[in-house]
C-alpha cells in the first residue's frame, strides 16, 4: 500500500513522491494489499462483487449476481433487497461502534457538527416525537419543508 503525491511541479519536470503508510495503519486497514485486491477483482469480477456483497446485510438475497442477458443494460444482484442506510449506520447503532465517529457535517458558513453511529437514530426519533405531538400518525398525510435545501 503506497500513497502517491503528485506535485503541481510534476508537469514541469518535477518528480513524483511516494509515501508508504506506517505499519500500524496498514495492519488496521480493511484493504491491506491493494494490488492483490485489484488482481482478484480483475480475475473474477462477479465472484469478487459477490464476496463484497456478502459483507452487507440484505432484506432479501439475490437470485443472480450479474444478469447480462440484455447488454449493455446489466443488472446486479437481481431480486435482492437492501437498505444502504441500514448498512452504513443503523446496523452499528447498538454495536461496539455506536459511539464512534460516523459523520462530520459542515455547513456553508463553516459550522461543523459530528455524529456518532447512534446519533442519527436519536435525531430521527426526536423528530418523530415532534410529529407525534402534532397529531401525525401512521398513514397521516403530511409534508415537511427543509429550509436551505434546493429542490430539483
Amino acid at each position: 500500500m503506497v500513497a502517491e503525491v503528485v506535485r503541481s511541479s510534476e508537469a514541469n519536470g518535477g518528480e513524483r513522491e511516494f509515501y508508504a503508510p506506517r505499519p500500524e495503519v496498514v495492519q488496521g486497514a480493511y484493504v491491506k494489499d491493494w494490488d492483490a485486491l485489484a488482481k482478484r477483482a480483475g480475475e473474477d469480477p462477479v465472484g469478487f462483487w459477490e464476496e463484497r456483497a456478502r459483507e452487507l446485510e440484505w432484506y432479501a438475497p439475490w437470485t443472480q449476481v450479474l444478469d447480462d442477458s440484455n447488454k449493455p443494460f446489466y443488472k446486479w444482484f437481481s431480486g435482492a433487497k437492501v437498505n444502504i442506510v441500514h448498512n452504513c449506520l443503523d446496523r452499528y447503532m447498538n454495536s461496539y461502534r455506536k459511539n464512534m465517529l460516523a459523520l462530520i457535517w459542515e455547513g456553508e458558513n463553516g459550522d461543523t457538527r459530528t455524529f456518532s453511529y447512534r446519533d442519527p437514530g436519536r435525531e430521527v426519533r426526536r423528530f418523530a416525537n415532534v410529529l407525534k405531538s402534532m397529531g401525525v400518525r401512521k398513514a397521516t398525510a403530511s409534508r415537511s419543508t427543509w429550509g436551505g435545501c434546493r429542490s430539483r
